[in-house]
Protein backbone atom coordinates (compact mmCIF):
# COMPACT_ATOMS: atom_id res chain seq x y z
CA UNK A 1 0.00 0.00 0.00
CA UNK A 2 1.03 3.71 -0.68
CA UNK A 3 1.58 5.50 2.42
CA UNK A 4 -1.26 7.65 3.42
CA UNK A 5 0.23 10.55 4.33
CA UNK A 6 4.09 12.52 3.69
CA UNK A 7 4.80 14.25 6.91
CA UNK A 8 4.96 17.60 6.96
CA UNK A 9 6.72 18.43 10.40
CA UNK A 10 7.26 16.66 13.60
CA UNK A 11 4.71 15.96 15.09
CA UNK A 12 3.31 13.67 11.91
CA UNK A 13 7.13 12.39 11.31
CA UNK A 14 6.49 10.98 14.90
CA UNK A 15 2.49 9.74 13.90
CA UNK A 16 4.33 7.94 10.78
CA UNK A 17 7.16 6.16 13.02
CA UNK A 18 4.49 5.30 15.11
CA UNK A 19 3.63 1.45 15.24
CA UNK A 20 -0.06 1.45 16.12
CA UNK A 21 -0.92 4.72 13.17
CA UNK A 22 0.55 2.32 10.84
CA UNK A 23 -1.23 -1.04 11.85
CA UNK A 24 -5.20 1.24 12.06
CA UNK A 25 -3.52 2.97 8.65
CA UNK A 26 -3.61 -0.06 7.47
CA UNK A 27 -6.70 -1.84 7.86
CA UNK A 28 -10.17 -2.19 6.61
CA UNK A 29 -11.85 -2.92 3.27
CA UNK A 30 -13.82 -1.17 0.82
CA UNK A 31 -17.89 -0.86 2.43
CA UNK A 32 -20.73 2.10 1.72
CA UNK A 33 -19.69 5.03 3.80
CA UNK A 34 -15.67 4.34 2.71
CA UNK A 35 -15.44 2.45 -0.75
CA UNK A 36 -11.89 3.78 -0.33
CA UNK A 37 -11.04 0.56 1.33
CA UNK A 38 -8.04 1.18 3.86
CA UNK A 39 -8.23 4.07 6.95
CA UNK A 40 -5.15 4.99 5.20
CA UNK A 41 -6.83 5.88 1.65
CA UNK A 42 -9.67 7.60 3.19
CA UNK A 43 -7.11 10.13 5.42
CA UNK A 44 -5.27 10.11 2.34
CA UNK A 45 -8.71 11.42 0.18
CA UNK A 46 -8.67 13.72 3.11
CA UNK A 47 -5.38 15.24 3.12
CA UNK A 48 -6.17 15.95 -0.76
CA UNK A 49 -9.36 17.45 0.38
CA UNK A 50 -7.08 19.90 2.53
CA UNK A 51 -5.02 20.63 -0.39
CA UNK A 52 -8.06 21.71 -2.76
CA UNK A 53 -9.40 23.83 -0.19
CA UNK A 54 -6.25 26.19 0.34
CA UNK A 55 -6.34 26.07 3.85
CA UNK A 56 -3.53 27.76 5.73
CA UNK A 57 -1.89 27.32 9.46
CA UNK A 58 -2.83 26.75 11.25
CA UNK A 59 -6.06 25.39 10.38
CA UNK A 60 -3.93 23.11 7.87
CA UNK A 61 -1.65 21.74 10.12
CA UNK A 62 -4.78 20.66 12.67
CA UNK A 63 -6.96 19.39 9.65
CA UNK A 64 -4.16 17.39 8.92
CA UNK A 65 -3.99 15.85 12.52
CA UNK A 66 -7.10 15.36 12.81
CA UNK A 67 -7.42 13.61 9.53
CA UNK A 68 -4.09 11.23 10.53
CA UNK A 69 -5.96 10.22 13.78
CA UNK A 70 -9.39 10.08 13.61
CA UNK A 71 -10.38 6.84 12.71
CA UNK A 72 -6.55 4.76 12.76
CA UNK A 73 -8.03 3.34 15.84
CA UNK A 74 -11.41 1.30 14.27
CA UNK A 75 -9.16 -1.99 13.89
CA UNK A 76 -9.43 -2.02 18.12
CA UNK A 77 -12.73 -1.71 18.42
CA UNK A 78 -14.27 -5.13 19.84
CA UNK A 79 -17.66 -6.18 17.29
CA UNK A 80 -19.12 -8.15 19.82
CA UNK A 81 -19.14 -5.35 22.28
CA UNK A 82 -21.08 -2.27 21.83
CA UNK A 83 -19.39 0.44 20.10
CA UNK A 84 -19.85 3.08 22.97
CA UNK A 85 -17.25 4.81 25.46
CA UNK A 86 -14.04 2.74 25.50
CA UNK A 87 -15.15 0.77 22.60
CA UNK A 88 -15.59 2.98 20.27
CA UNK A 89 -12.89 4.47 17.81
CA UNK A 90 -12.91 7.84 18.16
CA UNK A 91 -12.23 7.68 22.05
CA UNK A 92 -9.49 5.30 21.42
CA UNK A 93 -8.14 7.30 18.48
CA UNK A 94 -8.57 10.44 21.14
CA UNK A 95 -6.80 7.90 23.76
CA UNK A 96 -3.85 7.87 21.28
CA UNK A 97 -3.68 11.53 20.19
CA UNK A 98 -3.43 12.52 24.00
CA UNK A 99 0.03 10.89 23.68
CA UNK A 100 1.01 13.47 21.13
CA UNK A 101 -1.13 16.48 21.78
CA UNK A 102 -2.93 18.28 25.09
CA UNK A 103 -5.18 21.14 23.16
CA UNK A 104 -8.57 20.03 24.15
CA UNK A 105 -9.72 21.43 20.89
CA UNK A 106 -7.98 18.94 18.61
CA UNK A 107 -8.85 16.28 20.92
CA UNK A 108 -12.43 16.60 21.49
CA UNK A 109 -12.76 17.03 17.85
CA UNK A 110 -11.59 13.62 17.13
CA UNK A 111 -13.50 12.14 20.25
CA UNK A 112 -16.85 13.70 18.72
CA UNK A 113 -16.11 13.90 15.07
CA UNK A 114 -19.23 11.18 14.66
CA UNK A 115 -21.37 12.32 17.05
CA UNK A 116 -23.66 14.60 14.87
CA UNK A 117 -24.13 11.71 12.45
CA UNK A 118 -25.03 9.66 15.13
CA UNK A 119 -27.24 12.44 16.66
CA UNK A 120 -28.47 13.06 12.68
CA UNK A 121 -29.65 9.65 12.35
CA UNK A 122 -31.50 8.48 15.82
CA UNK A 123 -33.43 11.45 16.49
CA UNK A 124 -36.85 13.28 15.07
CA UNK A 125 -36.14 16.86 13.87
CA UNK A 126 -36.38 19.49 16.12
CA UNK A 127 -37.55 17.14 18.98
CA UNK A 128 -36.98 17.49 22.74
CA UNK A 129 -34.46 14.82 22.46
CA UNK A 130 -32.04 15.88 19.46
CA UNK A 131 -31.90 19.52 21.88
CA UNK A 132 -30.59 17.96 24.60
CA UNK A 133 -28.00 15.75 22.54
CA UNK A 134 -26.86 18.85 20.70
CA UNK A 135 -26.65 20.63 23.78
CA UNK A 136 -24.27 17.87 25.20
CA UNK A 137 -22.38 18.08 21.92
CA UNK A 138 -21.33 21.52 22.23
CA UNK A 139 -20.43 22.07 25.77
CA UNK A 140 -17.82 19.35 24.58
CA UNK A 141 -16.60 20.90 21.53
CA UNK A 142 -14.52 24.06 22.55
CA UNK A 143 -13.76 25.16 19.22
CA UNK A 144 -16.71 24.58 17.04
CA UNK A 145 -15.59 26.28 14.15
CA UNK A 146 -12.66 23.98 13.96
CA UNK A 147 -15.09 21.25 14.74
CA UNK A 148 -17.35 22.17 11.84
CA UNK A 149 -14.84 22.31 9.30
CA UNK A 150 -13.49 18.95 10.25
CA UNK A 151 -16.89 16.93 10.31
CA UNK A 152 -17.11 18.60 6.49
CA UNK A 153 -13.86 17.16 5.56
CA UNK A 154 -14.77 13.89 7.32
CA UNK A 155 -18.22 13.73 5.29
CA UNK A 156 -16.53 14.91 2.05
CA UNK A 157 -16.36 12.01 -0.06
CA UNK A 158 -18.88 11.38 -2.89
CA UNK A 159 -20.39 8.05 -1.03
CA UNK A 160 -21.16 10.15 2.31
CA UNK A 161 -24.51 12.30 3.13
CA UNK A 162 -24.40 15.18 2.84
CA UNK A 163 -27.39 16.03 4.67
CA UNK A 164 -26.19 15.62 8.27
CA UNK A 165 -23.25 18.10 7.98
CA UNK A 166 -26.48 20.56 6.54
CA UNK A 167 -28.41 19.62 9.99
CA UNK A 168 -25.54 20.45 12.08
CA UNK A 169 -24.42 23.88 10.17
CA UNK A 170 -28.46 24.70 10.13
CA UNK A 171 -28.66 23.71 14.26
CA UNK A 172 -25.58 25.26 15.13
CA UNK A 173 -26.46 28.25 13.29
CA UNK A 174 -29.81 28.53 14.68
CA UNK A 175 -27.92 28.53 18.38
CA UNK A 176 -26.38 31.46 17.04
CA UNK A 177 -22.77 29.51 16.95
CA UNK A 178 -21.57 30.00 13.59
CA UNK A 179 -19.00 32.88 13.34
Amino acid sequence: MRAAFQPENELERELAADPEVARGLAWGEPRSSHPEGTVGAHVADLLRTIESWGETEPRRGELRFLAILHDTLKYRVRDWLPKVGENHHATRARRLAEHYTTDERLLAAIEQHDRPYAIWRRTRRHSARERRAVDRLVRRVPDLSLFLRFVELDGSSEAKNPEPIAWLRAELGRRGLLG
